[in-house]
């Protein structure tokens, strides 16, 4: 490690400032947003540099660089002008009086390192890899940026403001760990994730009273999946996945988003196939139920988007009669993952203007629809659990009035590496499934739009007609 961080208390920071020019307009906003005080001088300054630092109570002096500049007065001395060998006089001038000095373009030159900043406050993320990739730093910025939600700062203040108090209530290291554990991972901070900073309060406070009791409440957080590929997890299922103590899982949570379930939870599979349901709807609500009340944050991960055709109404209703916490994170339904991933876009203004999300099996295992609704033009239809009855959906589909040479496609495990797309049409598409030997989880795309697949497929691995 050549650069070791350290925070420094910005308000009590002076900066000398040499060098009036892009750079140093970008390094004086930051210094000055975090309340340092800065100074200034260079030959030529821009408007909106001075301006700047006058504004904030500093000096801006016009004329050359020289050593008597530096004093005790300066905690950090940036060298920003534009000429390298004045730079690196600078902060040798600096180093020997032992001031910190950072140096344009080349920190190896100076003894300190700007890097980029994740800004939660008083939360703050740095990162740094020693000048060696600036790019690099901005990127790892904006990837942390989107995993570090907004209400980390706030749930940090609500920490410090409740600190002295748990360690009052726990005079134990170990029970103030669990304790703040709990905090964090639990009710208290997705009640602030959510903007509800009051009731993550009372909830802390509640916490507390009853700290010495080393009691916990369990909640459920049912996760949409997604279609299969792991980068179409949403931030907010993610976070909450890494956090649960017990993982119920389903038959289309693909492997790769199993993969990122962490190795202490307890993983129960409840997946369904067809004709066999390893575990019943109704165990499934009980065993959501029996895990929270034994104080544990159970993750109820199901593929594709839990109120699409995925059973979470019947799970939650269950939950929220038992008194159960539980919240509700919805995923990229198959019917959009898949199509987009098949270049079938589910509508255009030339072919359809309307779709509809259909389940090709009822809850008694029929497939009664209203075929004369969905035998029209301009529309395209989505079948989901409809790989077992497609020949029946073609055949009442044709016998309501919609074309035997209609467009149709079978989209097998959509969105992940193995996903292949089948292409005919109406009246072709059951021979052609039997004879290709389609596999659950298939998806059934039916409309003009499947014509634009040839056109628009961008992901096809390989591509069946």
């Amino acid at each position: 490690m050549t650069y070791y961080p350290l925070f420094h208390n910005s308000k009590q920071l002076h900066v000398l400032i040499v060098g009036g020019g892009r750079v140093a307009l970008r390094r004086a906003k930051a210094l000055l947003q975090a309340g340092a005080t800065c100074d200034l001088i260079a030959l030529e300054v821009q408007i909106e540099l001075a301006e700047l630092v006058h504004k904030h109570g500093g000096r801006v002096i016009q004329q050359a660089f020289h050593a008597d500049w530096l004093s005790d007065q300066y905690q950090l001395i940036l060298a920003l002008t534009n000429d390298i060998n004045v730079n690196a006089h600078i902060a040798e001038q600096a180093k020997r009086q032992g001031l910190m000095v950072n140096v344009a373009n080349d920190a190896s030159v100076g003894n300190v390192a700007f890097g980029s900043t994740v800004d939660r406050q008083p939360l703050t993320i740095a990162i740094n890899n020693g000048g060696a990739s600036p790019v690099l730093s901005r990127l790892l910025r904006q990837q942390l940026e989107q995993f570090v939600p907004k209400h980390y700062g706030q749930l940090s203040a609500l920490v410090g403001k409740y600190r002295d108090a748990v360690k009052q209530a726990l005079p134990k290291e170990s029970d103030r760990v669990g304790f703040w554990e709990g905090v964090l991972q639990g009710a208290v901070a997705e009640a602030l994730f959510s903007g509800q900073h009051n009731v993550a309060e009372d909830l802390l406070k509640k916490a507390l009273q009853q700290a010495d009791k080393h009691t916990s409440n369990g909640e459920v957080y049912l996760l949409g999946a997604g279609p299969g590929d792991p980068d179409l997890l949403t931030l907010r299922a993610f976070r909450l996945l890494q956090q649960a103590d017990v993982v119920l899982h389903d038959a289309l949570v693909s492997d790769q988003i199993m993969a990122l379930v962490p190795d202490s939870a307890e993983r129960i599979y409840v997946g369904k196939r067809r004709a066999n349901h390893s575990v019943p709807q109704g165990g499934i609500n009980q065993l959501l139920v029996d895990h929270a009340k034994l104080g544990k944050r159970v993750a109820r991960l199901k593929g594709g988007d839990p109120f699409i055709f995925g059973r979470g109404g019947e799970e939650i209703e269950t939950l929220a009669t038992s008194g159960v916490p539980f919240q509700v994170v919805p995923g990229i339904t198959a019917a959009s993952g898949c199509s987009a991933y098949a270049g079938i876009p589910l509508t255009h203004r030339d072919y359809a203007q309307s779709v509809r999300f259909v389940t090709g099996q009822l809850r008694d295992g029929s497939i009664a629809l209203d075929w004369q609704a969905l035998a029209v033009e301009h529309q395209t239809l989505v079948f989901y659990m409809g790989l077992k009855g497609l020949p029946i959906i073609c055949q009442e589909l044709i016998k309501h009035g919609m074309d035997p040479n209609m467009p149709a496609a079978l989209v097998e495990k959509g969105t992940t590496q193995d996903q292949r797309v089948i292409v005919s049409d109406l009246c072709n598409i059951p021979e052609v499934m039997t004879k290709q030997t389609v596999m659950s989880p298939s998806l059934f795309i039916v409309g003009r739009v499947v014509d634009l697949h040839d056109k628009l497929a961008w992901f096809d691995s390989e591509r069946d007609g």
